[in-house]
């Protein structure tokens, strides 16, 4: 990787797993960090790069189409990475707009205002663009629920559940047009659920370990047995190198951790582990804190990820064992949390 890269949504928790990782790799790259700085962005998470003379941070929107545009013409991007999203479930839920505003909205401006720098016409790119692409990083969510069995592969149809599912679901289908109107470089990555150090605090392993340390209740939703397939960030990290590098224009990839986990099995692994690491002295174990919750509307039941096509073109596999993922996941909480962005 070589070039004026931009990553939007740099400081939320993959893409500020994803920079240090990249500049640490590819010492000609030149990482331009655009995020808005909501309450899910944290600068903090780049302390380790924010010196590095290849990064630059700019606070801005995707949607502002004039940054964008001044973006392009100033820094002759190569390359865009396109983490920025709303991706909270129960927030989309309760507020469904602005994640038509960023998901819809934000994709289709840096999308399109690539597409005009670096194109003539449809099929047509501008000398020395011939090989600048565009990442979209999806989720799984897209593709609806399963049952007890089954797994999501590129060609399962969508069906998402969610406006949060919906809304990146409707991203994906606009990248995708743009490949086939357009002849556009560009490719698509679904994800299962991530987990690692940086998360925010609202997703289920950092909210075990918040709610744990501080003695509150864990709440988990309805019956506990939805199941998810984990995935550690820098396995994520990985594999979004290897499909920016060496992926085929206008393909969808999708990556998984190949761990497939209920909301009961996550919590109680977390609590043991910080019943090692930080035991409590109020508490026998953790555990005691679980607490049932009513389940959140439209709740999906069950995703499992098919990475087959990954592993067989590109010769990516998650490297992270679980065990060994959750340990660092929980030593970087527990060092970071008395600091750590609520």
């Amino acid at each position: 990787m070589e070039g004026n890269i931009i990553i939007t949504g740099g400081a939320g928790f993959i893409g500020s797993n994803f920079i240090p990782y990249i500049l640490d790799k590819y010492p000609r790259c030149n990482i331009i960090n655009v995020d808005l700085l909501t309450y899910a962005g944290n600068l903090e998470n780049l302390r380790e790069v924010s010196g590095n003379k290849r990064y630059s941070f700019v606070h801005g929107d995707i949607c502002d189409r004039k940054l964008a545009e001044k973006l392009f013409i100033d820094n002759e991007i190569s390359g865009v990475i396109h983490f920025a999203a709303e991706s909270h479930v129960d927030n989309s839920i309760n507020g469904p707009d602005v994640f038509i505003e960023t998901n819809v909205k934000g994709t289709f401006t840096i999308l399109d205002v690539a597409r005009n720098h670096w194109m003539v016409e449809p099929f047509v790119c501008k000398p020395g663009c011939e090989r600048n692409r565009f990442l979209h990083v999806s989720t799984d969510e897209v593709y609806g629920s399963l049952g007890s069995e089954g797994y999501f592969t590129e060609k399962t149809p969508y069906a998402p559940n969610s406006p949060y599912s919906a809304s990146k679901a409707g991203a994906d289908f606009i990248v995708r047009s743009y490949f086939h109107t357009y002849g556009m470089n560009v490719l698509i990555t679904n994800c299962s659920n991530n987990y690692g150090p940086k998360q925010h605090f609202e997703k289920l392993i950092p909210t075990i370990i918040k709610n744990a340390l501080a003695h509150k209740s864990i709440p988990i939703y309805g019956d506990g047995k939805n199941v998810r397939d984990w995935l550690y960030v820098e396995d994520h990290c990985r594999a979004l190198d290897k499909i920016f590098q060496a992926g085929i224009s206008g393909e969808t990839y999708n990556i998984g951790g190949n761990n497939e986990q209920n909301n009961l099995a996550i919590v109680n692994a977390v609590c043991q582990k910080l019943d090692e690491l930080a035991p409590s002295e109020k508490l026998e174990s953790y555990k005691e804190l679980i607490t049932f919750v009513r389940d959140r509307p439209g709740h999906d039941r069950r995703y499992a990820i098919d990475a087959d096509k990954l592993r067989d073109t590109l010769g990516w596999v998650p490297e992270e064992d679980f065990a060994a993922g959750i340990q660092k996941t929980v030593e970087w909480y527990i060092e970071q949390l008395p600091t750590a962005k609520d």
